[in-house]
């Protein structure tokens, strides 16, 4: 395992807060003990002191197999164990069950290390890249004009409703020549996240989607939105 510290980091230090178990982030931290040389230095990494004294981000540079998921717990729980609040911990993984994982095994190694007597206060915020962005759009869902309690499409339920929608507006007769939901889909997508015309998206992406077609794909894309809006 490699791993560099960011020299640019700040030298900022927040106030200390009390220690689970002073006795125990001041002993030998058996907890870290099956550890390698390398990963316990990206464990121990900038926590000289009892407190939220730590210090800025460590890039571990790591390959398949080398301990990055156990690594990672038990850095957050060297942290739990110094005083971290684990309320301000922000642990992301890729999926879900990892996430909760991770979770668990930090929970088991905090309690090894303080005791069982202790209560081993639950990361703040823990989960998915997607699941936290989710979370931190509801939380601030009204600055950017949206509900709190918005609906997420995953692709297959955009094409579902893409080919609801395509089928109202009586797109999808067989006599009529119009792209099929997948296409309708990364059509409105493009124009979506690159900011373009349907015109324009169309003619590079569906050979013969020009004039009316695209016209079409213009009011499909206004009538699409509607019930994604009644669905937020």
């Amino acid at each position: 395992m490699q791993f560099t510290v960011d020299k640019c980091a700040s030298k900022r230090r927040s106030a200390a807060l009390p220690t689970l178990n002073q006795d125990a982030a001041k002993s030998e931290a058996a907890y870290l003990a099956h550890l390698n040389a390398e990963q316990r230095s990206a464990v121990e990494h900038g926590v000289v002191t009892i407190g939220a004294n730590v210090a800025g981000p460590l890039l571990v540079i790591a390959g398949a197999g080398s301990g990055k998921t156990n690594t990672i717990a038990h850095r957050v729980a060297h942290l739990i164990v110094n005083g971290a609040d684990p309320g301000r911990i922000l642990l992301l993984t890729f999926s879900r069950r990892a996430a909760a994982e991770m979770e668990r095994r930090v929970e088991r190694i905090v309690t090894a290390a303080v005791g069982p007597s202790q209560t081993v206060t639950r990361i703040g915020w823990s989960g998915t890249f997607h699941a936290v962005g989710a979370r931190l759009l509801r939380s601030h869902a009204n600055a950017i004009g949206l509900e709190p309690s918005f609906t997420i499409h995953d692709r297959q339920d955009s094409q579902d409703l893409m080919n609801l929608v395509r089928h109202e507006r009586g797109f999808s007769e067989k006599d009529r020549r119009f792209p099929l939901k997948d296409t309708c889909l990364a059509i409105y997508s493009r124009a979506v996240n690159a900011g373009e015309t349907l015109e324009a998206v169309a003619v590079l992406m569906v050979r013969g989607v020009e004039g009316p077609a695209a016209r079409s794909l213009r009011d499909l894309r206004r009538s699409q939105a509607e019930p994604a809006r009644a669905r937020l």
